[in-house]
């Protein structure tokens, strides 16, 4: 397999998508932080069914971390993280923090709508760094397509958002969550859990599934209190949120009625970690 090559100026970067753009080529991209795992690989396999070529841009943005978060000790892979994308991705871009945000920037995007509420409410200021990272992605590489994974769904929702609102011209592609054997949605995070924290971990989606299903049978009031005490037993800690809404809009939903797809948002802790993860649930 040929190991993808690296770019870390914007120019260099222009320039090889415009040598593929003069051969009539699509590209996508897939925006990364890096340490990648099965999940990152997927986007880029659906990178490639849905484009000529694949753009991979791993970069630690450090304007979506807030003060007391983990942007220090984020996994960093480096060359193994190339190894990985050897067959799958054309170019891996990765610039510097020095290069994405030059002395003197002073912009920032933020996308009201889907980024109130939850991880909005939870991480202040999270969802304008990454608006404002992604709007820079889009604009540097200029894909025709960029794949995000479906576990980050508010985050989904947020860029889908922002490039409706600022017509930007390339289409948002969500992949299906990638979990292990277990059902446990893949994440680079997951690296911080000891082996029995993990086979804890692995409980959550099962109780997002129940509960998916609960929601069809009772209130929704019930249901969620049934789901917090099946979260308590299985030993994971604090429910920062867990909450059926509207799968585009985020708006929290009371009852279920079938007039909108309902997406079941979560995020629970687990020592230093918090899970995230989300299903969808069965119209009634």
């Amino acid at each position: 397999m040929t190991l993808p090559d690296v770019v870390t100026t914007v120019p260099s970067l222009r320039q090889r998508v415009a040598a593929w753009r003069q051969d009539g080529e699509r590209v996508a991209l897939v925006p990364t932080m890096g340490a990648l795992h099965e999940g990152h690989l997927a986007l880029a396999r659906r990178g490639r069914e849905e484009a000529d070529r694949v753009v991979v841009s791993i970069f630690v943005n450090p304007k979506q971390f807030g003060p007391a978060e983990d942007f220090n000790k984020y996994p960093r892979a480096g060359e193994r993280d190339r190894m990985l994308l050897s067959g799958l991705a054309d170019l891996i871009w990765a610039p510097t923090v020095d290069i994405m945000y030059p002395a003197g920037h002073a912009t920032t995007i933020e996308v009201s709508g889907p980024s109130a509420g939850f991880e909005g409410a939870m991480r202040p200021g999270h969802f304008a760094g990454v608006a404002t990272v992604v709007s820079k992605l889009f604009l540097q590489v200029g894909p025709d397509a960029a794949i995000f994974g479906e576990k980050d769904w508010q985050q989904l929702q947020v860029v889908r958002r922002m490039t409706a609102d600022l017509d930007l011209p390339l289409s948002i592609i969500g992949h299906p969550t990638v979990r292990d054997e277990h059902g446990l949605a893949l994440s680079s995070r997951n690296a911080y859990l000891s082996p029995e924290q993990l086979a804890v971990a692995r409980r959550l989606n099962g109780i997002l599934r129940d509960l998916a299903e609960d929601l069809r049978r009772r209130s929704v009031a019930e249901a969620l209190e049934a789901a917090r005490a099946a979260v308590a037993a299985a030993g994971l800690g604090a429910v920062d949120y867990l909450a059926p809404v509207e799968a585009e809009t985020l708006r929290p939903l009371e009852r279920l009625d079938g007039a909108v797809p309902v997406r079941l948002l979560a995020a629970v802790r687990l020592g230093s970690v918090r899970l995230l993860d989300n299903v969808a649930v069965p119209l009634p």
